[in-house]
């Protein structure tokens, strides 16, 4: 019941959109509008990989920082056990964390200003 009572109200307001939108046709109509500039150039831009991987760094990082969150939640009950565990888990984060400097995979800089 609660499925097709789902499929018919998306059916509805998918209908009525379609029923009760406007339908004008103009030359502008299909260009992108961004803040008032006229839009120019390929929207196809290369960027560099060094964006996406500073970008996974930080929701790895951040992950762990939910983890260590419950961890500080729950001190009391967890007891010497499971503050050893964190220990651990925060030596592998250091190690990981100076694994990622070493390779240089967090500088920006290009490898010819290194050697200067």
């Amino acid at each position: 019941m609660f499925i097709i009572f789902s499929f018919s109200i998306c059916s509805i307001m998918l209908l009525g959109g379609y029923l009760l939108g406007s339908r004008s046709v103009s030359r502008n109509k299909h260009t992108p509008f961004e803040s008032g500039v006229i839009p120019f150039g390929d929207t196809n831009l290369r960027f560099s990989i060094k964006f996406y991987l500073v970008a996974v760094f930080f929701v790895i990082f951040d992950v762990e920082v939910l983890y260590l969150y419950a961890w500080v939640i729950n001190i009391k009950n967890i007891g010497w056990i499971g503050f050893g565990e964190v220990l651990i888990f925060i030596f592998m984060l250091l190690l990981s964390l100076m694994y990622l400097i070493v390779n240089q995979a967090l500088n920006w800089s290009p490898k010819w200003y290194i050697n200067r």
